[in-house]
């Protein structure tokens, strides 16, 4: 892996195979969370109300999936503004709890130049440096 992450890339020849995307901290606040809820439809318990989200197992409101990936697929934009995502997969190994915090981290683990895609390799982590969620995501960027 590189040393630094790449702030930004424009093109598939500005990609480094390796290269750290610039991690970030998503808001994972209750009143993101619930306000994600508002605009989708969902005003479940276990994603706004700690209590609730308690009373049915888990230890704390969570985040929901699809926010998640939401905050994945942001963090690959940031990196490459101009990028389309073909494909995002993912595993929900744990709960991302809300009003915890959290990195969102990525790394480049291939370069495909004549496709114009790489394959990059993502993950939400949390305070104690366990991961959340993981998988990887195709990314095509324009020829140089």
């Amino acid at each position: 892996m590189s040393e630094q992450a790449q702030e930004t890339v424009g093109t598939i020849g500005d990609v480094e195979f390796g290269a750290e995307l610039p991690a970030f901290a998503p808001d994972t606040g209750l009143e993101n969370v619930k306000r994600f809820g508002r605009e989708v439809g969902w005003g479940g318990g276990r994603f706004t109300d700690h209590e609730v989200a308690r009373k049915e197992g888990f230890p704390g409101a969570i985040v929901p999936g699809v926010m998640s990936q939401g905050y994945l697929g942001a963090m690959i934009h940031r990196w490459a503004p101009k990028s389309e995502i073909v494909a995002i997969d993912t595993v929900f190994r744990a709960p991302v709890l809300v009003d915890h915090p959290h990195r969102i981290v990525g790394v480049v683990t291939d370069v495909d130049e004549d496709a114009g895609t790489v394959e990059i390799d993502i993950s939400i982590v949390n305070e104690r440096e366990e991961t959340r969620v993981f998988g990887t995501a195709t990314v095509r960027l324009p020829a140089d």
